[in-house]
């Protein structure tokens, strides 16, 4: 059984490299060129100030460019972070994205962990679970209620009316980020939430016992539907598997160098809430070529090498759909479409879901 796949954009272009405008320009065309192969979402972040995700301060404004020029793919933020938002404002916009989108919107919300971003916006790391709790929960309200008065902790409001009204009812689907931390994963499972997740750096054995933490309280919490979960993954596949491997290998040690930029700024921080962030900055390092193709943290090769990977990571996870990062690390469009038409055609049909993963 094929899995679902589809795109995840995560700029870490410097302007001296790409311009903004030259990046979007790939990426949409990359959204509209995915469609006929079977990309089933377009996921972009929400970061600011840097070169890692920065040139998509808001995801709203991509999606509703690529809503334009796609009619299947789901449209999802990955992720809007309501500690820097005021869920007034949050809520009508993307309602007003589902309603441009013909009821498309995935919405993926965060909690945010990169320090510069709090700085800057001169909000205490020590507010991040409790602005994320109260932000979701008054978006449900805005998308399912009238005249609704909310008294929270960070912020209040009465009587208010948010338009416009989402096409999708109750309300547009919500994902959880979450990385390291247990208790946002059981968290995601009680509310019912579906979960996004980038493997790419953390320990695979931790993660799986995370998701199963988060599939048994979904299902201990009987909430309506099944747990869903998203795995984003690097991808580069080629049928000459060194040039894959070569191409791929360059984009990551861009991507990494970028990360490793804001990563450093968690070393000697020790956050009551980010318990082991500051050990990003090593994981990094450790991040050679030879563990991300032994351990499998990026789909990578030519078409059977890529399936081989793919399969480990279905074995080891269980079912979950796909996030492919193909446009990354100066990895132009042509490069990234190819890669996406090679495991649409070529990888995708032969994947094996096991039964007992199928949750």
């Amino acid at each position: 059984m094929p899995v679902e796949f589809g795109l995840d954009f995560f700029p870490d272009m410097r302007p001296s490299e790409k311009t903004g405008e030259q990046y979007f320009a790939e990426a949409l065309r990359i959204a509209r060129e995915c469609e006929e192969l079977g990309s089933s979402r377009i996921k972009i972040v929400e970061h600011y100030f840097h070169p890692y995700g920065g040139y998509s301060p808001n995801p709203v404004v991509f999606l509703s460019a690529a809503a334009a020029v796609t009619k299947r793919q789901r449209l999802m933020t990955g992720a809007v972070l309501p500690v820097f938002n005021h869920p007034l404002k949050l809520a009508g916009e993307l309602a007003m994205l589902d309603c441009i989108s013909g009821g498309r919107v995935d919405a993926g919300v965060a909690r945010a962990f990169l320090p510069h971003e709090f700085a800057a916006f001169g909000v205490s790391m020590d507010e991040s679970r409790g602005r994320f709790e109260e932000g979701i929960e008054a978006l449900k309200l805005l998308w399912t209620q009238e005249d609704v008065t909310f008294h929270g902790r960070y912020h209040s409001f009465e009587g208010v009316t948010s338009l416009p009204r989402p096409v999708q009812q109750p309300h547009p689907p919500i994902w959880i980020a979450a990385i390291a931390t247990p208790a946002s994963f059981q968290w995601a499972g009680e509310q019912g939430y579906a979960m996004m997740v980038v493997p790419y750096i953390g320990d695979y054995d931790e993660l799986a016992e995370h998701l199963h933490l988060y599939r048994s309280s979904f299902a201990a919490a009987g909430a309506p539907g099944r747990p869903r979960v998203m795995m984003v993954l690097h991808c580069c596949i080629d049928r000459d598997r060194q040039k894959a491997k070569n191409r791929a290998w360059a984009g990551m040690q861009h991507y990494l160098s970028v990360f490793k930029e804001i990563a450093s700024w968690w070393s000697g921080r020790d956050e009551a809430q980010y318990k082991r962030y500051e050990t990003l900055p090593a994981l990094i390092d450790a991040m050679t070529w030879d563990k991300v193709d032994k351990e499998n943290r990026a789909i990578v090769g030519d078409p059977e090498e890529a399936l081989d990977k793919i399969q480990y990571i279905v074995d080891k996870f269980g079912e979950c759909e796909m996030s492919f990062q193909v446009h990354y690390g100066g990895i132009g469009p042509d490069e990234a479409i190819q890669s996406m038409r090679l495991f649409a055609e070529e990888v995708n049909p032969r994947v094996c879901v096991p039964a007992a993963s199928a949750h």
